[in-house]
């Protein structure tokens, strides 16, 4: 017989163990599930998040990175590559940031320049070209700002990949990663479908920026976030981002390796629909999710209060107007037929006097036949009198410099020679005109 243990000295039975859970994952699961949109965003910019290589290199089975934009340059802050994920190719375009400080100085933090987006523009065309799907990964502040960037036609870039990208035939698919900032996230943006995962961001200008310019103080920032709407969930609740990509416990970068699985999972079951529709289906496709953004109601309020308003509206009867428009009453119909009809009154107003609604206002004297003709033979008879003086100054000071030695002294009681000055002696005529 065993001796009897020192906490059941009657061998009786003892009750099962009931499993624990770690007080350190249960902290973490309770932060996590309500955090606030500052929270999301510095989870968002944590620098052991999963990076566009990361992911890329993660979730497909087979990646070949592609570089150059064609003009000489390729911009390490953008990665660009054909990936295959369960046999289906993809172009793969993104956002690369530096895990230190020397890879981001060569990243340039994530913030493109021209060239970057000129290059992200060259594989679009080549995977429409040949049929691949586009996946991009969005992952940057913003597109650089600096001085070179923008003498090298920032804006441009961007507004360019803008109107080229409704035109792929190709289905593009787009995953906020990070964080998505301003045009530099939109000039790869226009997609199909934007998905998002659970902790990134996505605003139109960083909260240190909006609260500088509203505020006119960076202290602000936090204000300006809970502001700008910039979470997974409420951009989803917009329209603007259309699915959530789920992050494991404690973020991306808590655990990477489970984080990839759904990355690929969600991109896959997004992709799956667009398999069987014709490039022109796709083209509208796209058109249509941007047509949807922006949308809004417009009705008269009292004491600013939409929300009874709304209910009115809905409780109300309504009216039609002529065309068929509803509105909530009979004279909020009457109204919306006096706007239409004072807008068809000025159209047929001006129809067929556009020559003279926007005219230019030029000075009288420039109306005149020859006036600009006069005006510019004047200025290039200037210049070329003017090159004319600068080239016989240099030719005089060459010969000064050269026979001021050799010059014999004048004899006594002789006149002084006058030197004439380059300019004097070989002054030119003014051209006649």
């Amino acid at each position: 017989m065993s001796p009897p243990h020192p906490q059941n000295p009657n061998n009786t039975n003892p009750q099962p163990l009931k499993p624990t859970t770690h007080p350190t994952a249960q902290l973490r699961k309770e932060t996590y599930s309500r955090l606030t949109p500052v929270q999301r965003l510095q989870v968002a910019r944590h620098p052991n998040r999963p990076t566009c290589l990361d992911v890329i290199l993660n979730i497909t089975d087979k990646f070949v990175e592609l570089h150059g934009d064609r003009a000489g340059l390729d911009d390490p802050a953008v990665v660009c590559g054909i990936g295959s994920i369960d046999g289906v190719s993809f172009m793969f375009i993104g956002h690369q940031k530096g895990r230190n400080t020397k890879e981001n100085i060569r990243r340039n933090f994530g913030m493109p320049q021209p060239n970057g987006y000129r290059k992200a523009m060259r594989f679009m065309r080549q995977a429409d070209k040949f049929g691949l799907p586009i996946v991009t990964l969005v992952d940057t502040p913003g597109a650089y700002a600096g001085k070179t960037a923008e003498e090298l036609g920032q804006g441009e870039a961007i507004a360019y990949n803008l109107r080229e990208m409704f035109g792929l035939r190709v289905p593009i698919l787009s995953v906020v990663i990070g964080e998505g900032g301003s045009g530099g996230a939109l000039a790869i943006g226009c997609a199909n479908r934007n998905l998002i995962m659970e902790n990134a961001v996505y605003y139109v200008a960083s909260p240190e920026a909006c609260a500088a310019i509203l505020w006119k103080s960076r202290g602000a920032a936090p204000a300006a976030t809970e502001a700008l709407r910039i979470t997974a969930p409420e951009l989803v609740r917009f329209g603007v981002m259309d699915v959530i990509v789920p992050e494991p416990l404690g973020g991306a970068h808590a655990d990477p390796m489970a984080a990839f699985p759904m990355v690929r999972r969600a991109l896959m079951e997004t992709y799956r629909p667009f398999e069987s529709m014709s490039g022109a289906e796709i083209r509208l496709d796209r058109y249509a999710k941007f047509r949807r953004l922006g949308q809004f109601e417009e009705f008269a309020v009292r004491a600013a209060d939409w929300r009874a308003a709304r209910q009115e509206r809905a409780a109300a009867e309504g009216a039609t107007t002529r065309a068929g428009t509803w509105a909530a009453s009979e004279a909020e119909a009457a109204y919306i037929e006096a706007a239409a009809d004072a807008d068809d009154q000025w159209d047929a107003l001006v129809r067929g006097k556009e020559e003279w609604t926007n005219r230019p206002v030029q000075p009288p004297g420039l109306a005149r036949s020859g006036v600009m003709e006069v005006a510019v033979a004047m200025v290039e008879a200037r210049r070329r009198q003017q090159q004319q003086q600068q080239q016989q100054q240099g030719q005089g000071q060459l010969g000064a410099a050269g026979g001021g030695a050799a010059a014999p002294a004048p004899a006594r009681g002789a006149a002084p020679a006058v030197a004439a000055s380059a300019s004097g002696a070989a002054r030119a005529e003014p051209a006649k005109v």
